[in-house]
């Protein structure tokens, strides 16, 4: 996490409105702004910010920034790493999640009385249905980041709980799960939702828990039925234990019907860590 580490800021004022945490962020237009955590909670959308600093090109890394697009929002997020992209697909799955941004803001705070001013720069922020809001690192292991990472964690933890809030450092989930999920998304677009006479016979072949082939021939031809599946293993209409490979004897079956449970991430898109 060498592009979101701890950092002293010099000539930085804080302690406006009575609030020891404040958060500065650029506006689309490209204005800087700071005020206080609990003033940006009140008035931001985060949501809609643009990053608030780049996420570095390191020469060597196989991995680069790019841009994740969302079924959730229909916009393009910023990641910059592969750990960050697993987590950005995971939160796209979440019903409750209307709104992603890639570092949109920096918190920014004095290391203890009188200290110096600090600053983090989270990866990710999460936007729910209830007008909550998820703040998020994604290290590739646990001791990511070091002590540095432990102590910012635990400034931002403090300060979105003050708001009910959340702040969390997200676990990579199981690789299966994400292999599974990673070519679920490749048909998370509404084009592949099908019409509803096909998602009423997926949901009729499903109801009692079937093979995924089974299931498929008997609605009709799988070149036309298996993205329309696919989409709906996606999206939640349809589910199955994503802990297994899935292939075409997995069982599939329709959420709340009574189907198998599969432990972690079966059908549900569950956050690591969570």
């Amino acid at each position: 996490m060498e592009d979101a580490e701890l950092r002293v800021v010099p000539g930085v004022l804080l302690g406006r409105g009575g609030s020891d945490v404040e958060v500065s962020f650029s506006s689309p237009a490209g204005q800087v702004t700071q005020l206080s955590w609990e003033q940006a909670v009140a008035s931001v959308r985060f949501e809609e910010l643009v990053p608030v600093s780049a996420f570095p090109v390191v020469p060597g890394r196989r991995w680069g920034p790019g841009w994740w697009w969302s079924a959730s929002t229909g916009r393009h997020v910023v990641h910059g790493s592969a750990a960050m992209r697993t987590q950005l697909m995971l939160l796209d799955r979440e019903p409750a999640v209307t709104g992603l941004a890639g570092r949109p803001v920096r918190f920014v705070w004095r290391d203890g009385p009188g200290g110096r001013v600090r600053s983090w720069v989270p990866q990710l922020f999460a936007r729910y249905a209830d007008g909550t809001g998820l703040f998020a690192d994604c290290p590739s292991s646990p001791v990511a980041g070091g002590a540095r990472a432990q102590r910012a964690g635990a400034v931002l933890e403090a300060a979105c709980a003050r708001v009910g809030w959340a702040y969390r450092r997200l676990e990579p989930p199981p690789a299966v799960v994400v292999a599974n999920l990673r070519w679920l998304a490749g048909y998370r677009h509404p084009r592949y939702r099908g019409a509803s006479g096909l998602q009423a016979a997926l949901v009729e072949a499903f109801t009692v828990p079937q093979p995924l082939f089974d299931g498929v021939a008997a609605v009709g031809d799988p070149l036309q039925v298996f993205p329309v599946v696919y989409h709906a293993l996606w999206s939640g209409r349809l589910a199955a234990g994503l802990d297994e490979p899935l292939h075409g004897r997995s069982p599939v079956w329709v959420p709340g019907e009574g189907g198998p449970g599969r432990g972690s991430g079966a059908g549900t898109g569950m956050l690591g860590g969570e």
